[in-house]
């Protein structure tokens, strides 16, 4: 079929008209595709997606399951998680509101038997959508080879394009028994969703959002649980109010957390670990480290952060990359080396699924409609950490704030209340909120929040912010009442 390209520089290509097919270089025996996406998780399908709208005959390889870490080992059944949580803590509050219930049971072979079936059924949708976008799936693990024009190897197949995007996500780190024996006897987040029972008694190492939402689950649905962390408390990159009240909801939750600790062995007994911690008190310096020990655990998890899937790819001295291993793209999402783009968590800035998928797509609109301009920005990415309760939070913390505007130029506003349904629960927890406002018009460049609906609560205020609203535009803001989010909009 024709196609007809406006002329653009060597990055950027207007499609005016119908999709070429791939075709095959018989002398070479490589095959070529406009658009060679490696990774088929939410980054890499939505950039493949987009540009075969625009006509692009695009291939996405994949090693594993369509819908990368977001789908299957992350986003998609941690929330189906964290709704069995929810679930089992409002059962704690049914008596309050006049509900009578005995013999409540849990099964969690039933929960995970309906998580999995509806992660498959997203699997399925991945590749009816590819299909129906006449996009190519390739299974294997791409290689880049030393051919001089970008190429990479699948199963003994070459592949090239004038456009290939690296979208190939992370994994979550690991120790090994040389950094701590028996490191291998715990599993990480994958692992968590292969879990067949729920375990009786579990340790969960890290202080991230990951750790926090993993410890906070297996604690809600009855396995007894501590939290081992380095410091004196979690989500460290937040902001210190976020902190503060996350670890303080934590300990209120029942988690037993274990601070300034770090796991020193890990041995199997009975079948069961048998978990030693040291702590130490960085304050008091005179202090002898202590040793104890968790015995009985059926579940160590390590969640200390994650790391680019990039080993593989064979990618050496074509692309730099930094000391960790993510692949290092400008504003655009260029690698160093043309042709050659990357977005997502490979890249290590905002490992979040949204953010991949924006800038998979601003990538696309470049490339294949000509939009020389078009990139993703950076900037007030709105987050949430389904902790128990959720935290949302939005732009800078009061620390970046005080950093970039000095502190003389930041005005905070912050509430901390019961929210009204905990009004006739014996079960509490709290609701904070902060705005962080710079300049004479108290322009909000920050809002973070922790408490019952703050994750449904922050989208809408995260595009305010995107705009650009100021205090007063708040203030200018009739309250809904009664609810939690008013408090916003009611702030002095």
């Amino acid at each position: 079929m024709l196609r007809i390209c406006r002329l653009l520089p060597p990055v950027e290509r207007h499609c005016i008209t119908h999709r070429r097919m791939a075709s095959s270089g018989t002398a070479t025996g490589i095959t070529r595709f406009d658009y060679l996406v490696i990774g088929g998780g939410s980054g890499g399908l939505a950039s493949a997606r987009r540009a075969s709208e625009f006509g692009a005959s695009a291939a996405v390889i994949e090693s594993h399951k369509l819908g990368g870490t977001c789908v299957n080992v992350g986003c998609v059944p941690k929330k189906v998680m964290w709704n069995a949580a929810v679930h089992s803590e409002y059962l704690h509050d049914h008596s309050d509101y006049g509900f009578d219930i005995e013999n409540v049971r849990f099964s969690w072979e039933t929960l995970k038997a309906k998580r999995d079936a509806y992660v498959s059924h997203l699997n399925r949708i991945y590749r009816s959508n590819l299909d129906k976008a006449k996009i190519q799936t390739i299974q294997g693990q791409a290689r880049f080879t030393s051919d001089p024009e970008p190429t990479v190897e699948v199963n003994g197949q070459k592949y090239t394009a004038p456009h290939i995007l690296i979208a190939t996500g992370g994994q979550p780190s690991v120790l090994s028994d040389a950094e701590v024996p028996g490191a291998s006897l715990g599993i990480t987040s994958d692992g968590f969703f292969e879990l067949e029972t729920l375990p009786k008694r579990s340790v969960v190492v890290g202080a991230g959002y990951i750790a926090v939402e993993m410890a906070g689950i297996l604690s809600a649905l009855g396995s007894q649980t501590s939290l081992i962390i380095r410091q004196t408390g979690v989500l460290r990159n937040f902001d210190s109010f976020i902190s503060v009240n996350c670890t303080k909801e934590l300990q209120n939750s029942g988690v037993d957390l274990w601070k300034n600790s770090q796991v020193k062995s890990v041995r199997k007994t009975n079948g069961r670990l048998e978990v030693t911690i040291v702590t130490k008190d960085p304050e008091k310096k005179n202090e002898e480290e202590k040793t104890r020990t968790i015995e009985d655990v059926d579940c160590l998890l390590w969640a200390i952060g994650r790391q680019p899937n990039t080993s593989s790819l064979n990618i050496g001295k074509t692309l730099d990359t930094d000391e960790r291993g993510h692949i290092i793209v400008d504003e655009f999402q260029n690698t160093s080396r043309a042709g050659i783009y990357a977005v997502g968590d490979v890249c290590g800035k905002a490992l979040l699924t949204p953010v991949a998928i924006a800038a998979g797509r601003k990538l696309a609109h470049r490339l294949f409609e000509g939009k020389k301009d078009s990139k993703l920005d950076y900037s007030s990415i709105p987050t949430v950490v389904f902790s128990h309760p959720p935290i949302g939070t939005v732009g800078l913390t009061e620390e970046e704030a005080v950093k970039s505007w000095g502190k003389e130029n930041v005005k905070i506003y912050k509430t901390s209340f019961t929210p009204m349904y905990h009004a006739l629960t014996s079960r509490k927890s709290q609701c904070i909120m902060k705005l962080v406002c710079v300049g004479k018009e108290e322009k909000v460049v920050g809002l973070h929040m922790q408490g019952l609906g703050c994750d449904e609560m922050l989208q809408g205020f995260s595009v305010a912010i995107k705009m650009g609203a100021t205090k007063a535009d708040f203030d200018n803001t009739v309250a809904i009442h009664p609810t939690s989010s008013e408090e916003f909009v009611t702030m002095r």
